[in-house]
């Protein structure tokens, strides 16, 4: 009998840039490793020995990949927790003092505590089609804060700002025509693709964005659906107090994408168009309508990838 899995072994990583800390529940055995090849090997050594049930890492963004995608590589429970999430169990266990052992140790007691779901790593692909959308969206908003700039800068400055939006015009033009071939190279991208882009509205940006940061679509409810893209309303009730519901986490990258679509789909979707205007008739604020649209958006996309069908504007009207 394996003595660590009765141990219920917890490992927790606390990244930085150039060093991982690591803290292994309950053995009390802490390390530190370089944050590279060298140093993630090294580590990975040394926590297979002791059979973890989980492996804990703050989701940061981008310092904790190479080490997820080692981890998934080395068949070990990986889970990439939201950090904050694990502040918050730090609150609730009166945790204050701080240091990087400290901290790596607070991430697996998290985990053991918690018990985060496991982190599916997506396909090399699938990655990449999520990285270029997410630099589509950073090359976008640049642009927008230069075509800001031209409309309040001197003429005698417009030389130096209209190269820059000639190169990034170029440059979101080779990212969308770079995910246009992703998707035509997989014919399951390829099928999801058509079904989401029968939908007036949803253009080659939404519908990639949505397969790739969004593979769960089509196989959850409606209702999963909705939260997991955060358009679910969130209910603040204590007693007499009566708080407003609003949205909150979710894939804020796709939701926003979506809420740009829904700008579209509102002048070029006569469903959506009149959801909308049926809830401004309803005395919603704007914004909360849109929200309302989104999250409608949300629940007949999934339930047409779930049934491998096209859009069909009598069926959305119900």
């Amino acid at each position: 009998m394996n003595t660590n899995t009765l141990q219920n072994i917890n490992v927790g990583v606390d990244t930085g840039k150039t060093q991982l800390d690591i803290f292994i529940r309950p053995l009390d055995i802490y390390f530190t490793v370089t944050n590279d090849e060298k140093g993630i090997k090294e580590a990975i050594k040394t926590i297979k020995i002791h059979a973890p049930q989980r492996i804990i890492i703050e989701a940061t963004g981008r310092l904790e990949m190479p080490f997820v995608l080692a981890c998934a590589e080395a068949n070990l429970p990986i889970a990439r927790s939201n950090p904050i999430h694990i502040k918050r169990f730090a609150g609730a266990i009166g945790r204050k003092a701080k240091n990087d052992r400290l901290d790596a140790e607070l991430i697996a007691h998290y985990g053991e505590a918690i018990q985060p779901q496991l982190t599916q790593i997506k396909s090399k692909n699938i990655r990449l089609i999520s990285d270029l959308v997410i630099r589509r969206n950073q090359l976008l908003s640049m642009q927008t804060m230069e075509k800001n700039r031209i409309q309040i800068l001197p003429k005698e400055l417009h030389s130096s700002i209209k190269p820059i939006l000639t190169a990034m015009k170029n440059q979101i033009t080779k990212i969308e025509d770079k995910l246009i071939k992703l998707i035509d190279e997989c014919p399951e991208y390829q099928s999801k693709n058509t079904i989401l882009q029968s939908v007036p509205g949803i253009g080659n940006i939404a519908a990639t964005s949505i397969i790739s940061n969004v593979p769960e679509l089509g196989y959850i409810t409606n209702k999963q659906a909705a939260s997991l893209i955060g358009v679910a309303p969130i209910t603040k009730e204590s007693g007499r107090y009566k708080g407003k519901r609003t949205i909150q986490g979710g894939r804020s990258q796709v939701r926003t994408v979506l809420y740009m679509a829904m700008m579209s789909a509102m002048q070029c979707n006569p469903v959506f168009k009149a959801h909308y205007q049926h809830l401004l008739d309803a005395g919603k604020p704007k914004k909360v309508a849109i929200i309302a649209c989104v999250r409608k958006m949300v629940v007949i996309l999934n339930s047409m990838l779930r049934d491998g069908v096209m859009w069909d504007e009598n069926i959305a009207k119900n």
